[in-house]
């Protein structure tokens, strides 16, 4: 219950940062070209808000007189109202006259909307001169001030990644292990070894692309490439040297089935308990730092990668049905440890045994330093390197698998440490800001990129799309944003219960 905490309470953290540097962006764009801003909210607000500058009692703590509501049950404007809503699903800014809502009429049904959808429709494309507003108002400014205000969420997030990546590297440097000093290679799955690896090989080159560390974005570019070059050792030589092999690549082979566990290729990493958790079962059948763990249910086990695997293999092979009688007998298994010690013992519901494996190569650590002016620069290449990624495993989303491992909030917070971690928080933040703007700028009605595409349209062709129209693509907007929320959350509570 302590680990959930700490990986809620960091998520919380990350996300209201972003998202109040995110509407930030918004905010001062608007108030740059004199926009009217009637309200700045944390979470989202719908009936009631938990905090609100317009609450009368707030008002009266800052000496201020109570604020009058209009008929329609809208507050009379006073400046912008700031607050922090019910629901933890975002937030957003209010800004004034972002089309006029007055030309669509409708009664609260569906219905209603639907039969407006045909006079909704006519007269898309209209003149600058139809537009009726105030000066404060959104839609009476220009195109280029309307599009540098709906980009600018985007663009505080992007900035905002290369600040914490910089910071992160002035702070904290670059830490890795230098592919010549990973002694024990890879660990490969049955698949790799197929198409020409073997345990022990060390990848030094994907393409032409040398690769100084290992880390899981190299299974992207080993995706991406036609040949990886590998340090495989050479039983012929007497002092142990090596030999580049040249390997070529399947072509279709995806980053999804590479990242599918276990995984294509990992570091290989000994076994060696370095300590057991608490509350696990690990502790309740007595397991020490040192012990050697040898088999699993018969199956003998080399390496950490091996224990690992078979424990990934065991929740695999469970059926799509199966229930919670089925997976505690999928979890009991029988370990036999020091060689000749058999030990019976039932896993976590997230088929884990509960202790922390040594790490290996922690006298072969390499830290490259940064000063302050140099982060700047790495930081934006790491930025940069991190949204190509990013980019480069949304062609997978369309697929079938791809849709599978669309994760929602739980997801989210599974990436965050057990403990908190101050370098691990802030790289996180980083990643999900890159995220937060990078799906943002996507040219999806009701998102920043809908707004973005459609003051695009007026600069280049000169002409205007009419408020009602704008309407009906926010309406499927929301809609399609909507369904991905759902699917997003659907597939949190399947893993949950291992469907």
């Amino acid at each position: 219950m302590e680990t959930i905490l700490i990986k809620a309470l960091q998520l919380i953290v990350a996300l209201a940062l972003l998202i109040i540097l995110h509407e930030g962006g918004h905010f001062f764009a608007a108030k740059l070209f004199k926009v009217r801003v009637e309200k700045f909210y944390l979470f989202f607000d719908w009936k009631f808000s938990i905090f609100s500058t317009y609450s009368n009692w707030w008002r009266k703590l800052m000496g201020k007189a109570p604020v009058k509501k209009k008929e329609n049950g809208s507050y009379e404007y006073e400046g912008t109202e700031y607050g922090i809503g019910w629901i933890p699903l975002g937030g957003y800014v209010a800004i004034s006259g972002m089309v006029d809502e007055s030309s669509f009429k409708e009664d609260g049904s569906q219905k209603s909307f639907w039969k407006q959808l045909p006079q909704l429709l006519k007269n898309i494309i209209i003149k600058n001169s139809d537009v009726k507003g105030e000066p404060w108002e959104f839609r009476t400014h220009p195109a280029w001030q309307r599009l540098i205000i709906m980009l600018g969420g985007i663009i505080m997030n992007f900035i905002t990644a290369f600040v914490i990546y910089a910071m992160v590297l002035f702070t904290w440097g670059e830490s890795f292990v230098k592919s010549e000093d990973m002694s024990y290679g890879m660990k490969f799955s049955e698949q790799a070894k197929a198409d020409g690896f073997q345990d022990g090989d060390i990848i030094i080159k994907t393409d032409d692309e040398v690769i100084e560390s290992w880390s899981t974005s190299v299974l992207q570019e080993m995706s991406n490439a036609k040949t990886v070059t590998v340090l495989r050792e050479n039983p012929e030589a007497k002092d142990g040297a090596r030999q580049e092999v040249v390997i070529n690549m399947p072509e279709e082979l995806s980053l999804l089935d590479m990242i599918e566990p276990p995984l294509y290729a990992s570091m290989r990493a000994p076994l060696q308990i370095d300590s057991i958790l608490p509350g696990t079962p690990a502790e309740d059948m007595g397991l020490k730092k040192t012990d050697k763990i040898c088999s699993v249910n018969g199956i003998a086990v080399e390496d950490f990668n091996d224990f690992q695997n078979s424990l990934i293999a065991l929740q695999k092979a469970l059926p799509e049905n199966a229930n919670f009688g089925d997976s505690l007998k999928a979890r009991q298994i029988t370990l036999v440890l020091n060689d000749s010690v058999t030990k019976q013992v039932t896993l976590t519901p997230e088929f884990t045994l509960g202790f922390a494996n040594v790490m290996p190569y922690q006298d072969k650590i390499t830290t490259k330093t940064y000063g302050f002016f140099e982060s700047f620069p790495a930081g934006f290449r790491y930025g940069m390197q991190t949204l190509a990624s990013y980019v480069d495993q949304m062609k997978y989303v369309f697929t079938k698998k791809g849709a599978r491992q669309v994760g929602g909030f739980i997801s989210i917070g599974k990436i965050f440490p057990d403990a908190w971690n101050w370098q691990k928080f802030w790289l996180l933040t980083a990643f999900l800001s890159i995220v937060l703007g990078f799906m943002n700028v996507l040219p999806i009605p009701a998102l920043d990129g809908g707004h973005a595409l459609f003051a695009t349209f007026e600069l280049l062709t000169g002409k205007r799309l009419n408020d009602n129209f704008l309407l009906v693509v926010q309406y499927f907007g929301m809609y399609l944003l909507l369904a991905i929320m759902v699917l997003a959350q659907m597939n949190d509570i399947l893993r949950l219960f291992n469907i």
